[in-house]
């Protein structure tokens, strides 16, 4: 077992505890970002998702560009909130663990993936790009929050007891220390792997005469016409830096008057990554570029004297004012401009720097020394997807190709199937990657469009991708004839630049499109078809955990309900009117709605399960979300544990539960499952006296979901799916599938073999390997 830092008896679970095909699929999706091309190597990444926290399309070393990431820079993460006020005065101080920590100690067992020998080896690599990624990101919103609200003086003391000061403090000591071990990893363990395997990372200097020659022609060629050295000097102050470039620090001297000058040179980010400098040999670029010869090149007549790689982290979060909907659009284009101009929050540079440049780069960006992060080179290794994307399929997890989900697969015929006909017959459960993403939900929706009977299609859109065939086919639908509404999410980070995009081209193809409401993110997974049957309308529902997003589908794991139920349909046309009208409607049929009653809903749902408890009926909470951090639900299944009712939660991120504490939580479980695909989908399963009630839907318990966004969480009504989804929770939960297991130190060590060595089961290899044994067999 290993540790990382950051109950009730088992629940036993049979080898096929999996969820049965036809009730339970997996449609693949990385839940919120596509897969980018490499942007170093030859090849398309294909990168493991399976522990991401959070990617960006911002920068082109970013691989999984649209993924949701997780990271909250709202205010009341630090505030202690009055809304869980009421009846936890009997619970004690200290009850919930730091998310930062947390956070950090999630980017840990991503460290860990790429650290393990049995990880495939390209797989290693994209898992050290991954956590380069997550922690850029952590940096750009959660660490440049917390700063802006010291330097304000609006943050208070956290849920945990830490005051502004010591999350900070803590953060710099521990990202110093995983940083460190990061490039340990690479240079020590992965990188000569990798030479082992015929795939070499190499520097400047370990290259031969006639390589160099090659890349000296192709520096002349490609990369020096794209250059711009800046000088430093009274005639020339000191250039802007912007966020996550690369750059080089230049030391000169002019021969002539003798005088020392210092100049910046940036690495064009839309060149490759790593350039191949002979078949199977890569070199970073910022290599090539400070090769003795291409300096000269780029100083003609003066002295190279030093020359260091730097990099800088900015604060990137979007602070947008909502005065109204209408002026959403432009007030988001204004700030995305801002937004490169935001104050540092950490300078790493090369460990071999001269303190001479350092503390010009210290002083020029006013940063802190705490803030500096010295590291070997290369620097930036979120390059590495371009090396995770070679075609060398021996190194990386066996291919798997999503099918078709039996329900709506056509038998006798190889014509595409008929959406309609099959939901008519019966409500159909997807499992994403596992089921297919394009013969499902995409499939619905441009069966839809198509569909001379159909008469409006409803849709929001969260994250799409940049060629996205939901966004084709709701053009298509609506040159036709038909009604089409698009919510558009403006705000979904990193994602803004996109989505104006997208909402603009709808806007043009005559597609109502509307920007929720003011002061609400919308990040519900909702689709609606009206169709004409006869002389009545029957509505088409979809209800999701993933964003609409074809590439990511193939990644993430996430959950989606495709139904006719009468009381779904009237639900999501009441949502949607209140997306795009006036409507206050706040009480639904068989959706929990945030903000109004998702919390409520849950933590009443909660409390009947200490009633059931009580009477001796069967009781159960089990949970699978990305995060659990809200005091409130927490403060609840804390009630619940001391009641005696058992609570398992199944999250891939951060968690503020401090398990296993006597007479508090000795009846809650943590576990959290990383792994090739990146675990999304969220899933609240009640024993409720025996009658169990399963929910699913896209809100995680945060703040930000519960407050601050639209969320929807839809009633599974089908029994065979309730029983497919909690045997989907013991399985995750059981103590033979390997995962991570959360201690009340707010540690999480790692179970992945048992008592004699032999490895645990792996949950989302047991769920690909249920999907090819049983592809084509009946529904149970």
């Amino acid at each position: 077992m290993q540790r990382s830092s950051g109950g009730h008896a088992p629940q036993s679970t049979a080898p096929d505890a999996a969820p049965a095909e036809g009730r339970v699929q997996d449609t693949s999706a990385p839940a919120d970002r596509p897969p980018a091309q490499a942007t170093g190597t030859p090849g398309s990444p294909q990168p493991s998702v399976g522990s991401i926290a959070a990617h960006r399309p911002h920068t082109v070393a970013a691989a999984v560009p649209d993924l949701d990431p997780d990271l909250d820079s709202d205010p009341d993460s630090y505030e202690e909130s009055d809304e869980y006020a009421e009846g936890a005065a009997e619970l004690p101080q200290g009850r919930f663990l730091d998310r930062e920590r947390s956070w950090l100690a999630f980017n840990e067992r991503v460290l860990e993936l790429a650290e393990d020998p049995n990880t495939p080896l390209l797989e290693r690599a994209n898992f050290l790009a991954i956590f380069a990624s997550n922690l850029d990101e952590f940096f750009m919103v959660r660490v440049a929050g917390l700063k802006r609200r010291i330097a304000t003086g609006v943050a208070t003391r956290s849920a945990s007891g830490l005051q502004p000061r010591e999350v900070l403090d803590l953060i710099w000591t521990r990202t110093r220390e995983l940083m460190a071990r990061h490039a340990a990893c690479f240079q020590e363990d992965v990188a000569p792997a990798l030479a082992d395997e015929g795939v070499h990372v190499v520097r400047w200097h370990d290259l031969s005469e006639k390589e160099q020659a090659r890349l000296f022609t192709l520096f002349r060629q490609r990369i020096f016409p794209v250059l711009t050295p800046l000088a430093v000097d009274p005639a020339h102050p000191f250039p802007y830096i912007s966020g996550l470039s690369l750059n080089l620090a230049v030391v000169v001297r002019n021969p002539v008057s003798g005088h020392q000058h210092f100049a910046r040179v940036k690495v064009p980010p839309l060149l490759n990554r790593f350039l191949e400098a002979s078949p199977g040999r890569y070199v970073p670029i910022e290599d090539v570029i400070a090769a003795p010869a291409h300096l000269e090149e780029l100083f003609p007549g003066m002295e190279v004297l030093a020359h260091h790689m730097f990099r800088v982290t900015r604060n990137e979060d979007l602070e947008v004012e909502e005065d109204d909907a209408e002026n959403l659009l432009q007030a988001l284009e204004k700030e995305l401009m801002r937004r490169r101009f935001g104050p540092p929050v950490r300078l790493e540079v090369e460990e071999s720097i001269d303190q001479y440049v350092l503390d010009l780069l210290i002083r020029e960006l006013k940063i802190s020394e705490a803030e500096v992060y010295p590291l070997p080179g290369p620097l930036d290794l979120t390059g590495l997807f371009g090396i995770g994307g070679l075609d060398r399929p021996e190194l990386k997890y066996p291919k798997f190709i999503a099918g078709t989900h039996r329900d709506l697969a056509e038998v006798e015929s190889a014509s595409a199937p008929d959406i309609f006909a099959a939901l008519r017959e019966r409500d159909v459960l997807l499992h994403h990657p596992y089921d297919s993403f394009s013969t499902s939900v995409q499939a619905f929706l441009e069966q839809a469009a198509a569909d001379p009977d159909v008469l409006a299609i409803k849709q929001t859109l969260y994250r799409t991708s940049g060629d996205s065939p939901i966004v084709d086919a709701l053009i298509d639908a609506a040159e036709s004839g038909k009604q089409v509404l698009v919510l558009v999410e403006l705000k979904a980070r990193f994602d803004e630049q996109a989505n104006i995009k997208w909402a603009r081209k709808l806007e043009e193809a005559g597609c109502h499109v509307v920007y929720g409401l003011v002061g609400l993110k919308t990040h519900c997974k909702l689709s609606l078809v009206v169709r004409q049957e006869g002389d009545t309308l029957r509505r088409y529902s979809h209800v999701g955990t993933g964003n609409y997003h074809p590439k990511t589908a193939r990644l993430y794991e996430d959950l989606g309900l495709l139904t006719t139920d009468p009381q779904v349909g009237a639900d999501l046309s009441d949502l949607f009117n209140r997306l795009s009208g006036y409507s206050r409607r706040e009480n639904y049929r068989r959706l929990l709605v945030a903000p109004k009653s998702l919390r409520d809903g849950l933590i009443t749902r909660i409390d009947k399960e200490v009633q059931h408890h009580r009477a001796g009926r069967p009781a159960y909470v089990r949970i699978k979300v990305n995060s659990m951090v809200d005091e409130a639900i927490i403060d609840a299944l804390y009630r619940a544990s001391m009641a005696g009712v058992p609570v398992d939660i199944w999250v891939r991120g951060i968690c503020a539960v401090r398990p296993g504490v006597a007479g508090l939580s000795e009846n809650i479980r943590v576990r959290s499952v990383l792994g090739r695909f990146l675990e999304h989908s969220r899933v609240f399963a009640f024993g409720n006296g025996g009658e169990p009630e399963v929910w699913i839907g896209s809100a995680d318990m945060m703040h930000r979901n519960l407050d601050r966004r639209i969320e929807a969480l839809a009633r599974v009504k089908d029994p065979a799916h309730r029983a497919a989804l909690n045997r989907l929770l013991e399985t995750g939960m059981s103590d033979t599938t390997a995962s991570w297991h959360l201690g009340p130190d707010g540690d999480w060590t790692r179970h992945a073999v048992d008592a004699d060595g032999k490895p645990l089961r792996n949950v989302q290899e047991m769920l690909i390997d249920a999907r090819r044994r049983r592809r084509g067999s009946a529904t149970p």
